[in-house]
This record gives structure tokens, sequence and C-alpha cells, in this order.
């Protein structure tokens, strides 16, 4: 993952907190073979869940954005189908 994304503009006003969960999140994403993102991004929800740490639709899309902003079209398709999965799930917990 290519780290200019940590000079992003619209990181200025995002929780420490949670920018410390993204920075961990792409290190962990360095670092994992593509078929266990899945895994890697529940765990991720898991932990900030534990934490009270809750990424708004708005900031889930920045991410997302950031993230795979160096990815081929494939590898995006992939991490829209991780974005659902992570709506999902988190509509699941606050219900």
């Amino acid at each position: 993952m290519n780290i200019n994304w940590k000079q992003d503009p619209r990181l200025r006003n995002m929780n420490p907190q949670k920018l410390s969960m993204l920075t961990e999140f792409a290190k962990r994403v360095e670092s994992t073979p593509k078929d266990q993102l899945v895994p890697t991004l529940l765990n991720l929800n898991a932990e900030a869940s534990r934490k009270g740490i809750q990424f708004s639709n708005e900031e889930t899309d920045l991410l997302i954005t950031i993230m795979s902003a160096n990815m081929t079209p494939n590898e995006r398709k992939r991490m829209d189908t991780l974005r659902m999965l992570s709506q999902n799930l988190m509509r699941r917990n606050t219900k």
C-alpha cells in the first residue's frame, strides 16, 4: 500500500483513535494474502467495536477511497465487497 494516503487532507479532521485504527489496518492489509482480507476486516471491525470506535459512512467512504487509490479494478471490486460486508455487520451490531 502506498504510504501517500497518510498525507490526504481529508484525514486532518479524523479522530486520532480512528486514524490509529486505519494505520493499523493498513499495516495488516499489506501483509495479508488477498484471500484473507475478509477475516482481517472482520477482526478489525470486532476490535474497533471492543474499543467503542465506530466509523461513519462518510469516514468509511474516505477510508475505502484512500486505500483503493492504487489498486487494480479487480482489487477495487473486492474492496467494495468488503465495504458492503462491513456495513452489513455494523447494521447487525447496532440492532
